[in-house]
């Protein structure tokens, strides 16, 4: 039984309220090596999204922006748009493709409406058409790779959100997103970068002579022209220190990948890029074998020709089907941790998915890795520190915690709805296994409910 909430100590958010010290609740489970608690159970739930058979929604994150008070943005992968459609059509879609770019859409609402998707337009897209790299001619002595054909466009997968440096007059919001690149080896996904002043209007960041240079995106058919006509430079991943491309550590392929899928999160004035990568060590294992780890690149300006530092491993191994996301802990100097994983019980089909949040005991990179972030073996990635969460399923006691994200200030740390201001989080995440509008596979993204949820911690007395 969870128990009654002490009043407010001094010093403490009621978030983070001290307990008396009794023996453990078997409903709550430690964390921060064990100096706040998280307890199962009694949190808000419910639908934020059910699209129809051709809509799809993943990465739904909510972002307060420095904008007009109340007003809170919606940013999320979506389906690519549909050319041709005409009236309120929806024919079911499906995924085929791992080169499908899918689109960026966002939306504004009003704060008491967060758990309610809002109206929302298609901002960034891919439109999945091949053109062959210039090389060679065909004929004697051409290579391989130079024949393989290469995708145009920006792709829009994962979305990560981030206000510029507004400490030093910068007013854009930039939005960090993954492309598919084909290489002679398999498909890589790349880091690629966009900005926007309005949530309406976005430049893609592409490469000129002298350096990075920001192309209008405009919405017929998604072409990118630049302001002084003819088209201009394509899009091109994100540099780091080194002035090497962003790309992940190994070729892949399939929908549920994870590599330099992350969060972005601002701590004294500095970017930090947590993301998972598959282990170099890995690559050559088949993907079902291959394991991830947890890399950290930090940034002091986003606009910089190299912005990204060189990649740090923080965490190692997780399993290749964890998607992480970290960020500053609301109201406390700590990490707090919200990843893929399965409660320790199973069902007559296996393990039940959830969601797993730890926090840290402060704000080290090394914090993190001292978490243990699965019980043994890790690959079927059961772990204690699971929400409990309720909401979706297929009736049959099976879920889908897929592609979760949360809301965030516009630095990218944590924050909730003023309806929810007790609350120590607030993450949405795809069921894939759920009901939706057309015939059930759990592959299938389109017409699949997204759902939101709530979390609380508090501190623990030595016990």
């Amino acid at each position: 039984m969870t128990r009654a909430l002490l009043p407010v100590a001094a010093g403490l958010a009621p978030w983070a309220m001290p307990v008396a010290a009794q023996a453990p609740d078997p409903a709550c489970f430690p964390t921060a090596g064990g100096a706040l608690e998280i307890c199962r159970g009694g949190e808000a739930e419910g639908v934020f999204f059910a699209p129809r058979a051709c809509e799809s929604a993943a990465n739904v994150q909510i972002v307060r922006t420095a904008g007009r008070a109340g007003r809170l943005r919606v940013v999320y992968q979506a389906e690519a748009p549909a050319g041709g459609r005409r009236g309120d059509a929806c024919p079911a879609r499906r995924a085929t493709s791992p080169l499908d770019g899918g689109s960026v859409r966002t939306g504004a609402m009003p704060e008491q409406l967060a758990t309610l998707m809002p109206p929302t337009q298609a901002r960034l897209w891919e439109m999945a058409r091949a053109v062959r790299p210039e090389g060679r001619r065909r004929g004697r002595g051409r290579s391989p790779e130079a024949a393989e054909a290469a995708p145009e466009g920006i792709a829009a997968r994962h979305p990560m959100v981030v206000a510029g440096r507004d400490w030093s007059g910068d007013d854009y919001t930039y939005v960090f997103l993954l492309t598919t690149v084909p290489t002679p080896s398999g498909n890589r996904h790349a880091l690629m970068q966009a900005r926007t002043a309005d949530f309406e209007r976005f430049d893609i960041r592409g490469r000129a002579a002298d350096g990075p240079a920001w192309v209008p995106f405009t919405p017929e058919g998604g072409r990118r022209r630049s302001r002084r006509g003819g088209d201009a430079p394509a899009p091109s991943a994100v540099l780091d220190e080194t002035g090497a491309p962003i790309v992940g550590n190994c070729p892949g392929e399939g929908f549920d990948r994870h590599d330099l899928v992350g969060s972005i999160s601002v701590l004294d004035r500095v970017y930090h890029y947590f993301y998972t990568d598959v282990l170099p060590a890995d690559c050559a294992a088949p993907p079902a074998q291959r394991r991830l780890g947890l890399y950290l690149r930090t940034s002091p300006d986003l606009t910089a020709d190299r912005p990204w530092s060189s990649a740090r491993l923080v965490a190692e191994p997780l399993p290749g089907q964890a998607l992480v996301r970290v960020a500053k802990a609301k109201g406390m100097d700590r990490w707090a941790v919200a990843y893929s994983c399965n409660r320790p019980a199973n069902t007559m089909d296996g393990p039940v998915a959830d969601l797993c949040v730890q926090y840290t005991g402060d704000l080290s990179i090394g914090s993190l890795a001292g978490l243990t972030w699965y019980s043994e073996p890790v690959a079927i990635m059961r772990s204690p520190a699971y929400l409990g969460l309720r909401s979706g399923g297929d009736g049959g006691g099976r879920f889908g915690r897929a592609q979760h994200a949360w809301m965030t200030d516009r630095y990218g740390n944590l924050d909730t709805p003023a309806s929810y201001s007790a609350k120590a989080g607030f993450l949405t995440w795809l069921d894939r296994l759920a009901p939706g509008y057309e015939e059930r596979g759990a592959s299938s993204v389109f017409g699949r409910p997204v759902y939101w949820g709530t979390w609380s911690v508090r501190s623990v007395e030595a016990r």
